[in-house]
């Protein structure tokens, strides 16, 4: 297990100096598929998923507009690599053991998220509580969000109406014991 741990940690390092050769979105690309999460680029119905198969291309042609990490080893570490990306506006956080709420903060404090963000799913994450969650109210473009099994949110009515005070025209929908 420390060894997959290990192994995970150096997926998630961050080569900045890949970022500016290929691009926020190319290097945003290959961290995420590399990590076993899944990309959509703008204009296209299908989902990437082969990291030998990333599209080529001039630089900047493939934008990021949706993220699907289900089951993926994203954590802390690489979320440098959202940084640049400037058209993601859908997020799925499921099943992600490594994501807690450190991840929902630096998330929420990306400036370019703040402003394309528009739906974010968080499911089964079990290193999420009310902290995470109340972190997301800087994402203030966010029109849905989907929470469920998350056994470490505790003050449920609290946060969500803490959460509800903060963007007003989020749809909160909920699955939660």
């Amino acid at each position: 297990r420390a060894f997959w741990g290990w192994l995970n940690a150096v997926f998630n390092k961050v080569d900045y100096e890949r970022i500016q050769a290929v691009g926020p979105d190319r290097a945003a690309s290959e961290w995420l598929l590399r990590c076993g999460a899944l990309v959509r680029y703008q204009g296209s119905p299908k989902w990437q998923q082969d990291y030998n198969g990333l599209p080529t291309g001039p630089l900047g042609k493939y934008k990021i507009e949706a993220i699907n990490a289900t089951e993926s080893c994203i954590m802390y570490r690489g979320f440098d690599y959202l940084d640049g990306l400037e058209h993601v506006t859908d997020i799925k956080l499921e099943k992600c053991i490594y994501i807690q709420d450190e991840c929902l903060q630096r998330l929420s404090k990306t400036n370019n998220l703040q402003k394309s963000l528009q739906q974010l799913k968080i499911i089964s994450c079990g290193n999420v509580t009310d902290r995470g969650i109340l972190a997301l109210h800087k994402l203030t473009n966010l029109e849905y969000l989907y929470l469920s099994d998350l056994p470490g949110i505790r003050e449920k009515e609290r946060t969500f109406q803490a959460l509800r005070l903060a963007l007003p025209n989020l749809e909160l929908e909920l699955d939660l014991e």
